[in-house]
């Protein structure tokens, strides 16, 4: 992994913005944590029951202050979509975000948990440059909603076939491969 942080700018911020019960030891944005230099999770103060309003709001708290031409967000699951509406409501310019497997809050899958405000999810398009990687058979997101979302938000989309919902639990602990794709914001 060392070899993929070479070259990297000093002066880019990384801020990790994880969904529903934020990420634990082996997900890969805590290991992209311990890899990066200036690299901060965003913390929330409620992991299992998220309001998207105050999501939003810790979001933009986090990042009041900071020189947004180089700020880099790094989004899993549900934090893709903290990301949509923090976008939708500011619309700050930054120099990006890597938008892992967004969650699709529509869903009826989302029923059974106690998230609020969530839903719709916003298709804006972002003011920012983008990447959407979404899994074949992420079951937070079905492919066709994916590539609406990247459309949408004018992002690249990078498909990586079939890993799950790309977190430790589907293999995706270290992932040098996702580490690759934020590299070219560093």
């Amino acid at each position: 992994m060392a070899n993929l942080l070479l070259g990297m700018q000093e002066t880019t911020q990384v801020f990790i913005v994880p969904g529903l019960g934020s990420s634990g030891p082996e997900h890969w944005q805590t290991c992209f944590e311990r890899a990066l230099p200036d690299c901060t999770r965003i913390e929330q103060r409620e992991w299992d029951v998220p309001d998207r309003a105050e999501w939003v709001e810790r979001l933009e708290d986090a990042l009041n202050g900071q020189d947004l031409s180089e700020v880099v967000l790094v989004a899993h699951s549900l934090g893709c979509a903290t990301i949509a509406h923090w976008a939708a409501k500011y619309g700050h310019r930054i120099k990006g975000a890597l938008l892992v497997a967004p969650s699709d809050v529509e869903t009826a899958h989302y029923a059974a948990f106690p998230t609020t405000g969530f839903a719709p999810m916003p298709l804006a398009r972002l003011p920012f440059p983008s990447k959407v990687v979404f899994s074949q058979n992420d079951e937070w997101v079905t492919p066709d909603r994916a590539r609406q979302f990247a459309k949408a938000w004018g992002s690249e989309l990078v498909d990586i076939g079939e890993a799950g919902h790309v977190n430790a639990a589907s293999g995706h602990g270290e992932w040098p491969a996702g580490l690759a794709l934020l590299r070219a914001w560093l």
